[in-house]
């Protein structure tokens, strides 16, 4: 799973330059080897459309993914991979049952997630996989954090989720 991998959070966001070049080899590497063994890659993008959640983004993060907005597309290096793509309100993608039902036509199991930001959408996505008795793996290299990702990897360790 391709985790919030979007243009304005990609280009604009907080992560240096030669830690976005290494994230993006690990992601491209996670979805050549999914596509090389026929595992479905989904993509998840944020987009604010709640009227509560909208007024934060606008407030706390610049506007950035709201939805109808630029920029909410999948960024240039991952533009066209994914299989399948789902819309997220909140940090959690599970939150609409969207990814429920996707996940549970394609008889998934396990995942494997990336993106951005570890601390926050990756953290939330993984811990409610995990609760939904799927195996998770986060791939550390493949995600992007704005601060130490300390705190969440301990949670994540404590719920059953690896992260390699």
């Amino acid at each position: 799973m391709l985790i919030d991998l979007q243009s304005v959070f990609w280009e604009d966001g907080p992560y240096s330059e030669s830690d976005r070049r290494a994230a993006q080899a690990a992601i491209l590497m996670e979805i050549d080897a999914a596509k090389a063994a026929g595992t479905p890659v989904i993509a998840i993008r944020q987009e604010w459309s709640i009227p509560s959640t909208k007024l934060i983004a606008r407030l706390a993060m610049k506007g950035q993914a709201v939805a109808g907005t630029p920029g909410t597309g999948l960024a240039a290096p991952f533009a066209d991979i994914a299989d399948h793509s789902i819309i997220k309100r909140v940090q959690d993608a599970f939150e609409t049952g969207e990814l429920d039902q996707v996940l549970n036509s394609l008889d998934v199991g396990r995942l494997r997630l990336v993106g951005l930001d570890f601390n926050y959408c990756v953290l939330k996505t993984a811990l409610a996989a995990r609760n939904r008795g799927y195996e998770v793996t986060v791939v550390g290299p493949g995600t992007l954090a704005a601060a130490s990702t300390e705190k969440a990897q301990a949670l994540l360790a404590e719920k059953g989720v690896i992260v390699v």
